[in-house]
């Protein structure tokens, strides 16, 4: 626990280390780790899918890597996850929103710095924790850029740092607040100053507009970030732009939002 909250989020360690160990541990009960066989393993994941394939896969992934380092900190000689298959997850097209369905959004939300979040979340593409984690030192006003930064109290998700050009929207957000004066150590949204947001709580804050303006329920918080992406592509711009933009490191991830390029798709039926 100590090497997880030293290199990964509280929110990382909750969601997906603490039930995967949770889990393997009630299937193994006190098994000594040199005992854990590929057998062993395959079970588990098998009988782990056949309750819900997508907590198979978060266990599969999240435990594989714990084994990885135990390796590295010669605890085992191999991998028993090494042989098995990752379960296939059934993928689903990410939900979006529009830009009038935000504006909806903003009218049933009540507290001004929430809507200064959402909007900031819907023009940039920023992950939740990097919005609640900027810092003024992150914002170049004369060059009108983000620069996502590392530091000793944040990391982002791959430890890439990464530059978003700032909508005319946030800029003026941007700019409205700092005019009254900010260290360029100060958080950019806070309740109490130097007093980092809770992400659960304007997770719920978000969900509760959505709910309020009768909007599809399946749009979340992260959903921001998904319309981000999509509108960029659906406006022509490059699956690798997107890429850098949303800082993946892999455009395997980026290609979810592939199936939004439909004018590509139009010229290369009409190719036929």
């Amino acid at each position: 626990k100590t090497f997880i909250n030293n290199t990964y989020s509280e929110k990382y360690f909750l969601k997906a280390v603490k039930p995967s160990f949770a889990a393997l541990k009630k299937h193994i009960n006190d098994l000594p780790l040199q005992m854990i066989t590929t057998r062993i393993i395959d079970q588990f994941i098998s009988a782990s899918a056949a309750s819900s394939k997508h907590s198979a896969s978060l266990y599969y992934r999240t435990l594989k890597a714990a084994f990885n380092k135990a390796i590295v900190w010669n605890y085992i000689q191999e991998n028993p996850f090494n042989k098995i298959k990752a379960p296939k997850v059934p993928k689903s097209f990410p939900v979006f929103i529009s830009e009038s369905e935000l504006l909806i959004i903003l009218s049933n939300t009540q507290m001004q710095l929430m809507k200064d979040i959402f909007t900031t979340a819907f023009y940039t593409g920023m992950r939740l924790g990097e919005l609640l984690n900027m810092r003024w030192n992150w914002i170049n006003f004369s060059e009108n850029i983000i620069t996502i930064k590392n530091s000793s109290e944040f990391y982002s998700k791959n430890k890439r740092e990464r530059i978003i050009p700032v909508h005319p929207k946030v800029s003026s957000i941007l700019q409205s607040i700092y005019q009254f004066g900010k260290d360029q150590n100060d958080l950019v949204f806070f309740r109490k100053k130097n007093i980092k947001l809770n992400e659960d709580f304007v997770s719920k804050q978000f969900k509760k507009a959505v709910r309020e303006a009768n909007l599809n329920d399946k749009i979340h918080f992260h959903s921001l970030r998904h319309s981000f992406a999509s509108a960029l592509v659906q406006r022509g711009i490059s699956l690798y732009a997107v890429k850098e933009l949303l800082g993946h490191g892999n455009i395997k991830t980026t290609q979810i939002y592939s199936h939004l390029q439909k004018d590509n798709l139009m010229a290369a039926v009409n190719l036929l």
